[in-house]
């Protein structure tokens, strides 16, 4: 079983126009609520590939109670701490024009109490799992070392954790060493402190992100494809040509690509290939958080995986 973290959920509003216009009234042709959040996706992703995964963090009010009903309804085991402050609602704006524009709420504040409450629930979960999935924002409340410390956990207990963050969660999760962490280039660039503007820059850039106890990671360079870097390994796929719809939730495809790949405990090449193509699929549809799994399969028989 996977176990997938998401500190910050939220209710994904995803809305359709002809084109976004700043300042002036826009109307939308239609909108669709979900359950989202970077861990949550990744909870759903593994699901449609019928992997056994429970899902924890922090749900609260009406907007938490709403996602965790959907979320049963897809067969996800949930088992999240219920915190007294509304959950949060993002909003994606999709316009034909293929312009993604993304609208954040902060979240709300986690409680010192709360906190414990969840650090008490994830040591209970982890023993039971196989792999750990930590991805998305930290809530207001929370300290930016908490997945390091998440990290620190399930290495006690023998267990890998994917990381997917950013900013300073990611620099000080980082030193925890993940088994694998999956920065885009923009992550990348802030934790290297320089933009990369070779391949090489960006092939040491990735190195210096594994610690001693990390393995991999997995950088993103967007509809170009992905790199993965061990400490002896350095390998590129691009990623192939679909037609794109909405590119919201491709890393968290990507991430349950490489939860999947642990589990069957395949090798670099077979991962990237798993995780690209994975990836790409999901560009394809118009809701984040799910791969056309037979268009993901179809995709894998077209990524090309080269030796750097």
């Amino acid at each position: 079983m996977i176990l997938t973290v998401t500190l910050n959920p939220a209710i994904d509003k995803t809305y359709r126009v002809q084109e976004l216009v700043l300042g002036h009234v826009n109307r939308m042709k239609s909108i669709e609520n979900i359950p989202g959040g970077k861990g949550i996706n990744v909870g759903k992703i593994l699901c449609q590939c019928s992997c056994p995964v429970t899902a924890t963090g922090f749900l609260g009010g009406y907007t938490g109670r709403w996602i965790e009903e959907r979320l049963k309804e897809t067969g996800l085991v949930c088992d999240f701490v219920h915190i007294g402050a509304d959950t949060r609602c993002s909003m994606n704006v999709v316009a034909d024009n293929g312009y993604v524009t993304e609208i954040l709420e902060p979240g709300p504040w986690i409680k010192p109490e709360e906190r414990l409450v969840f650090f008490g629930k994830y040591r209970e979960l982890i023993q039971k799992c196989d792999l750990a999935v930590l991805s998305g924002s930290m809530a207001p409340g929370l300290a930016e070392d908490l997945y390091a410390d998440l990290i620190e956990i399930a290495r006690d207990f023998g267990k890998r954790t994917i990381l997917d963050t950013s900013a300073e969660g990611l620099v000080q999760g980082l030193k925890a060493g993940p088994w694998l962490v999956k920065p885009n280039r923009r992550e990348l660039e802030y934790v290297a402190g320089h933009r990369c503007r070779s391949q090489e820059e960006l092939l040491d850039a990735a190195r210096n992100m594994l610690s001693d106890r990390a393995e991999w990671a997995a950088v993103s360079v967007g509809e170009k494809g992905m790199y993965l870097v061990g400490a002896k390994t350095a390998l590129f796929a691009a990623a192939p040509k679909v037609d794109t719809v909405n590119t919201v939730g491709c890393g968290d495809s990507a991430c349950a690509a490489f939860a999947l790949s642990a589990l069957k405990n395949e090798g670099p090449k077979q991962m990237l290939v798993r995780a690209v193509a994975m990836s790409a699929a999901s560009a394809s549809t118009f809701e984040s958080g799910s791969v056309p799994l037979k268009l993901a399969q179809d995709l894998m028989d077209q990524v090309k995986v080269v030796s750097l």
